[in-house]
């Protein structure tokens, strides 16, 4: 019996399996002596203890033990090493030449705001400064369940756990302000209150004019001890959310180039299948922007580690690697000081879809930010300098990164998942991406593409092609499975950094 497998690379050392492999089966010409399970992976020749183990053409890790013929490759003999994969014979593949836009997939109709960047919805947003705020900004949103003016997508809560018992000074409160003042000047919102209770750490006079923003018929600002307790505030406060509203319905859309999208790339709940069917489309969608003119935000940094060599040889300037570079040193000193190792990952759901190690992870993971030079460096939730591919430093926390991305300016979220995610977002629009068919048919309510069609022949140029139309139709106004379930009021999570006292 013939099982069907995919060998990524002719340097490959192991295959992946596209069903349950049985010992005594034959695959890619090799006799399987183990059981295993679909999207796993098999040896197709013999590794000794030691030697290095190659998937898509590069080191995923390196032999625990002497790997036979035919045996499954896994955590049980396959680890990390000593060594950053980049050292250990990683190689840069060739650069692929820029892919063709035809003129009838080049833009779409978003919402031109006042500061000249452009939304994809047209929502109002409700912002807490501090956790104090947090019940009377979900009481005020709550009065607009279902009495909405046309044109207006939504009321957003936003709410948190922070904003007080903090320095005001450090890396803990600058991040959790850029990701305020992010949100607020993200033109998905056609109008923003900001709320909070008058006292705490994070002021938001100083902190809007901290950050160039003033109050005006867009921006508004209230607390709670100025309004005169927690009736005061939701009365005043829902109807300033009125006026808002009353205002944001009068936003037209209009056609846009798609150099105007600001993308925010997220994958979560990956399998084996996520860096050979999802993952590399929407890298194919991410080139079709970036060659528009476009922007995608590339983030999760522990989940870059090990195949963060390909970026750095895509860095568009010396300064872009270094500053690459020192994320990634940032981050194993942060793992060092608490305990952890960036290897934690992947997660149990994870290493059971069939991937081992964060070099394996992270191969797939960085194939969404297609081939494009690296044109930036961010800091969480800091704000956007230049079209094309850019890196946002997050954890690997798909709420918390997508949260920094919007921050950052993204309109448009596009997350692939293979395990299953549940991820949507009410402020940005979530496109989400299965990697095998099986999830699609079981979370069909959840999932808006399915990139399966891969490993039936369609090439992932052809699936990038389709990801990159989907994202023009959401962006004009298309709801996304997760638009229609109505999820995204809780996906609200700051990164949370420094002392709290």
């Amino acid at each position: 019996m013939t099982i069907r497998a995919l060998r990524l690379s002719e340097s490959d050392d192991v295959a992946v399996v596209t069903v349950a492999v049985s010992p005594g089966d034959t695959v890619l010409g090799v006799v399987a002596t183990d059981s295993v399970p679909a999207g796993h992976k098999i040896a197709l020749r013999r590794i000794g203890a030691g030697e290095v183990v190659r998937k898509y053409a590069q080191p995923i890790g390196v032999a625990a033990a002497d790997i036979a013929v035919g045996q499954h490759v896994h955590s049980h003999n396959l680890a990390l090493g000593d060594h950053r994969a980049g050292t250990i014979g990683g190689t840069v593949p060739a650069a692929q030449p820029d892919p063709v836009l035809t003129p009838e997939k080049s833009g779409f109709a978003g919402y031109l705001r006042a500061s000249g960047d452009v939304g994809t919805r047209n929502a109002i947003g409700v912002i807490a400064s501090v956790n104090c705020s947090a019940t009377v900004v979900q009481r005020i949103a709550r009065q607009f369940e279902n009495r909405l003016p046309p044109g207006v997508d939504a009321v957003v809560p936003l709410t948190h756990s922070s904003g007080c018992g903090m320095s005001r000074s450090g890396d803990g409160f600058e991040t959790l302000e850029r990701t305020l003042v992010g949100y607020a000047r993200n033109p998905n919102f056609g109008g923003v209150l900001m709320i909070g209770l008058g006292c705490e750490v994070a002021q938001i006079d100083d902190m809007l004019a901290r950050h160039g923003l003033e109050p005006g018929p867009r921006l508004r600002t209230l607390t709670i001890q100025g309004a005169g307790g927690t009736a005061q505030a939701i009365a005043q406060g829902t109807a300033i959310v009125a006026e808002l509203a009353e205002e944001a319905a009068t936003d037209r859309r209009t056609m846009r180039p798609a150099s105007d999208l600001i993308l925010g790339l997220q994958c979560g709940g990956s399998d084996a299948w996520s860096g050979v069917t999802a993952n590399p489309a929407l890298g194919a969608a991410t080139d079709l922007l970036v060659a528009a003119g476009g922007t995608a935000f590339l983030s999760e940094t522990p989940e870059i580690y090990g195949a963060e060599h390909l970026l750095l040889a895509r860095a568009a300037n010396p300064d872009v690697a270094r500053a690459l570079e020192a994320r990634i040193a940032w981050w194993e000193e942060y793992a060092a000081r608490n305990g952890a190792s960036l290897d934690n990952n992947p997660s149990p759901g994870n290493k059971a879809g069939g991937l081992t190690t964060i070099f394996e992870k992270s191969l797939g993971a960085v194939a969404k930010a297609g081939t494009a030079p690296l044109s930036d460096v961010l800091l969480y939730a800091e704000r956007r300098r230049t079209h094309g591919l850019v890196f946002m430093d997050s954890p690997g926390y798909d709420p918390c990164s997508a949260t920094g991305q919007v921050a950052s300016g993204a309109n448009l979220l596009a997350f692939t998942t293979g395990r299953g995610s549940v991820f949507g977002g009410r402020t940005t629009p979530c496109l989400k991406l299965a990697s095998n068919a099986a999830l699609a048919r079981a979370m069909a309510d959840d999932i808006d593409i399915d990139c399966s069609a891969v490993l039936d022949g369609v090439s992932v140029a052809e699936m990038g092609a389709r990801i990159f139309d989907m994202m023009l139709k959401t962006a004009s106004g298309q709801p996304t499975k997760s638009e229609v379930l109505g999820v995204g009021d809780f996906e609200f999570v700051p990164w949370q950094l420094g002392a709290w006292m």
